[in-house]
């Protein structure tokens, strides 16, 4: 990605009697416009050494060692610019662009994400650029869904993509791996064409993505995940009762499968809540130490008056999910039929506190492109089922 074209609204104030800065300001620019970049370099350095609050001539060399792959010095300048100008949303994602290509994923993915927050120059090509690396950092520390979501918007905007769709087959299949698989692997193909399928899915183009989902469960019915990547396309789609049954295929396939059951679990909270506590049950058994099982089972619990049961499901949960402020309201809601008056309205004012704080993050968060919430969350309004 050539960063030329990407504009950043700069506060330059030039001073009078800066001659030599002014001059060699100047020059530096004109260097640059005229792609003479190796003259621009000095220029630039010589410049921005009698003047280093000139934020302009930050953004303007490192972008020049960005586009040359110097990444190292290109985010020394960025975090140079970033100290002038903090809400910088393009610098902070150009910074963090930085640190992936130097191995530092913890700083990339929170300045990339920064970036989205304060907002980053219209330009298509760095959006696409921004989200694919995201997307990669989200699928190497085991965040599936957001992942996920991340890339079918990618897909959304870019139409295919193989390099897309091998993270994105990666993130269905639940494999953190560092790069896709040997492109002479066995898992190469599989990875491949659920991502595919999924980045059709991502483009709304269901009726496409369906057979190709369909085709890959009856050449693979035994690889990992692959009946869950199907569940998850179904749930898309509204098809609850077919991705349901993918779920219990994996679980027959995998009998330890936690997620698949939480899954069944979600969608049949609030349509047929008795029928989900089963794999609520069986999934608190597998990974007693997974707040969100216990969350889930109490949420079901409650929804069948079960009060007793569901309370310390709920309070087992919140030590491990302490800012859910839907569990607060859940909570809030089991004590009160307890008689437990005094709880009830103590869970009730947290519940208060973390909603208007979470909404008003979920606003400062809101791409400029769109919303990008968690589109699949079976329970819509309560936290995401585990990454």
């Amino acid at each position: 990605m050539c960063l030329a074209s990407v504009a950043v609204a700069q506060n330059h104030t030039p001073s009078p009697s800066a001659n030599g800065f002014a001059t060699l300001s100047a020059k530096a620019d004109a260097a640059r416009d005229a792609d003479q970049l190796d003259a621009a370099v000095p220029l630039y350095k010589r410049a921005l050494a009698l003047r280093p609050s000139w934020a302009e001539g930050w953004w303007s060399l490192g972008t020049i060692y960005y586009d040359r792959n110097a990444y190292a010095k290109a985010s020394f300048d960025f975090q140079k610019l970033i100290a002038l100008q903090p809400e910088n949303g393009t610098a902070q994602a150009l910074f963090g662009l930085c640190e992936f290509e130097l191995g530092h994923e913890k700083s990339a993915l929170r300045h990339i994400q920064l970036g989205e927050k304060l907002g980053l120059q219209k330009n298509s090509d760095l959006w696409h650029v921004v989200l694919y690396h995201e997307s990669v950092l989200l699928q190497r520390q085991g965040s599936f869904q957001s992942a996920q979501d991340t890339l079918e918007e990618l897909c959304l905007q870019t139409g295919a993509n193989d390099q897309a769709a091998n993270v994105l087959g990666m993130a269905m299949l639940r494999l953190n791996l560092q790069n896709p698989p040997a492109a002479d692997s066995a898992d190469a193909p599989v990875v491949l064409r659920v991502g595919r399928a999924e980045c059709l899915a991502g483009q709304k183009k269901y009726d496409e993505a369906k057979p190709l989902f369909e085709e890959l469960v009856r050449e693979y019915p035994k690889y990992p995940n692959i009946h869950y990547a199907f569940g998850l396309f179904l749930v898309q789609t509204r098809d609850v009762s077919e991705a349901v049954e993918q779920f219990k295929q994996e679980i027959q396939n995998r009998p330890d499968d936690v997620i698949s059951r939480l899954r069944i679990a979600a969608t049949d909270y609030k349509e047929d809540s008795a029928a989900g506590i089963p794999y609520a049950e069986e999934a608190v058994q597998i990974a007693p130490q997974q707040p969100f099982g216990h969350y889930l089972l109490g949420l079901l619990q409650l929804d069948v008056d079960n009060y007793g049961r569901a309370i310390p499901e709920l309070e087992l949960a919140q030590k491990g999910l302490p800012r859910e402020a839907r569990l607060y309201a859940a909570l809030a809601s089991a004590y009160s039929r307890a008689g437990r008056k005094q709880e009830a309205a103590k869970a009730r004012a947290i519940f208060g506190r973390l909603n208007n704080e979470q909404a008003k993050g979920s606003a400062a968060n809101a791409r400029s492109s769109g919303e990008a919430g968690d589109a699949r969350n079976p329970l819509k309004d309560s936290v995401s089922l585990p990454q």
